[in-house]
């Protein structure tokens, strides 16, 4: 069993920015992959970043030199940089990691006004 504790996110202007955390517990050993999708109202969950343990990264065109994703492995932390934010990242981002199946957090609000 993994735990994912999302936090970081608020009410931004376009253009500004925020850092999302995500903080692993459990059985976190096996966890390979781990990262970050979002879900706004009426749409499909689409995924935003991912980064392996070996640091190899994988974002959304959408996000792409605007979003970074980093790990802190001693602090089991996954975190999202998320600069130049538009209102059409206006979302519920949600941390993701697999281990045996897949675990997601309880997501965590990213409002982005114009």
């Amino acid at each position: 069993q993994v735990q994912l504790v999302e936090s970081g996110g608020g009410l931004v202007q376009a253009g500004g920015s925020l850092r999302l955390s995500c903080a692993a517990s459990g059985s976190i050993f096996s966890i390979n992959r781990i990262g970050w999708y979002r879900q706004a109202p009426g749409k499909q969950r689409e995924l935003v970043a991912l980064i392996n343990s070996g640091g190899t990264t994988n974002y959304a065109d959408s996000v792409k030199g605007r979003f970074t994703i980093s790990r802190d492995n001693a602090k089991n932390t996954v975190y999202l940089q998320m600069n130049s934010l538009k209102p059409e990242d206006t979302a519920v981002y949600l941390c993701y990691t697999y281990s045996y199946g897949p675990y997601w957090g309880q997501g965590t609000q990213v409002t982005v006004s114009s």
